[in-house]
């Protein structure tokens, strides 16, 4: 595994990590928080620069199977920050997500983690 793609995956267990903590208190509390927002952007920003070393560090190309449940999952990703951050903008951090974007959350959330395990087991897979 080329270096780029071992730091890679080191920076996305870390973009996991702000994304699981921001992920939590949001549904928790139903609220996005100063601090739900930064856990969200911290992720996205990790993420981003994750998928940057892997894709650096790839003999395969930009356009995989895995390359492929990436994208869309940081896409994902991306579009719930923006709306958490929107919803904050516009309600305050103290007026409730709707049911909508609460559900939205979740299932990008999960699509990510699914991404994830999934890019761990096709990594294993391939050794």
């Amino acid at each position: 595994m080329k270096i780029y793609a071992m730091i890679g995956s080191f920076v996305v267990i870390i973009a996991l990590t702000f994304y699981s903590i921001g992920f939590a208190k949001e549904q928790k509390k139903k609220l996005v928080t100063s601090r739900v927002l930064l856990f969200y952007t911290l992720g996205v920003l990790f993420d981003i620069s994750a998928t940057t070393l892997m894709i650096l560090g790839s003999t395969k190309g930009l356009l995989t199977f895995h390359g492929f449940i990436g994208y869309s999952s940081l896409l994902g990703m991306c579009i719930d920050t923006f709306l958490l951050w929107n919803h904050n903008k516009k309600k305050g951090p103290e007026v409730n997500v709707s049911k909508g974007l609460n559900i939205y959350s979740r299932v990008a959330f999960i699509w990510w983690v699914a991404a994830f395990i999934t890019g761990g087991l096709l990594v294993a897979l391939r050794h």
